[in-house]
């Protein structure tokens, strides 16, 4: 194994900016520590999840920066310490020298850990002679360690750096996450709105057990008995929608896409996503 490697993998995105060659670096570095976990047996009890999980493995074009995980079941005494060192050890053969920071310690039901690199654009050719190299690639690590019941998953592999096998949410309970997020999340990210666009235009049912116990887990109908099905979210969705300044949305996922994407953040508003709310199955 070395640096060659990633530097094929690389070249392989035709980056067109500093910008666009940060964000392969960093989405490299992720894989690398997916198939790093893979052989640590975390995937005998995490599942991954969000919008990194939909980028590598279900083809989302924007860009994600940190790498999210759900457990199988709950486990307040989760600690990250032992897989760490071995995706330490994994990522040295590459040419990567990290950094880690390991919060998972702490008194939060969301374990979290913090993986720094700042060499291996050093060791390398790069495009574009920004800042890419002197930055420092940071991922974070989070991992619920008290998750909603009713995911389902599945066994992914992966083919780079080498094969390795992980789990996975499918897509109906990413799409429910993402939902939760939607209608949860005090502050407006375009991602999740991006995201929406992807669930919807490809018809992708949701899991609405998962999005159920989720919403009574967390957030303003915390503790309601809720019946949620597609009525429900449709009419809890229309209402956000109809709050959101698309401008600002629109702005916040800017940087995560291809410049070949941002023309069609003109066409955000209501109209737009309130019309891709019919695309959601019913049932």
């Amino acid at each position: 194994m070395s640096v060659r490697l990633i530097e094929e993998r690389l070249r392989s995105y035709n980056t067109k900016s500093a910008r666009e060659e940060e964000h392969a670096l960093r989405e490299i570095t992720q894989e690398c520590v997916l198939a790093a976990l893979g052989r640590t047996g975390f995937f005998s009890q995490g599942v991954f999840q969000g919008g990194t999980a939909l980028r590598i493995l279900y083809g989302l074009n924007r860009f994600s920066e940190d790498l999210d995980f759900i457990l199988n079941t709950k486990n307040d005494n989760f600690t990250w310490e032992p897989y760490l060192i071995q995706i330490s050890n994994e990522l040295e053969a590459f040419g990567f020298n990290i950094e880690i920071q390991d919060r998972s310690k702490l008194d939060t039901t969301v374990k979290k850990a913090f993986i720094k690199e700042d060499s291996l654009g050093k060791l390398m050719h790069l495009q574009f002679s920004g800042s890419t190299h002197s930055k420092k690639i940071k991922i974070k690590l989070e991992v619920d360690a008290n998750p909603p019941k009713g995911s389902i998953d599945e066994r992914k592999i992966l083919d780079f750096p080498y094969i390795s096998s992980i789990m996975c949410q499918n897509l109906p309970s990413l799409f429910a996450g993402k939902i939760h997020a939607l209608l949860c999340r005090d502050n407006i990210k375009g991602r999740d709105w991006y995201d929406f666009l992807w669930y919807t235009a490809r018809n992708t049912p949701i899991n609405y057990a998962l999005l159920q116990n989720a919403l009574y887990q967390h957030g303003p109908w915390q503790g309601n008995d809720l019946q949620i099905n597609h009525e429900w979210c449709i009419e809890e969705l229309s209402a956000k929608i109809k709050k959101i300044d698309w401008s600002f949305a629109a702005q916040d996922v800017q940087r995560f896409l291809k410049p070949i994407e941002l023309a069609s953040l003109s066409l955000w508003d209501d109209f737009l996503f309130l019309g891709q709310l019919n695309k959601i199955p019913n049932h």
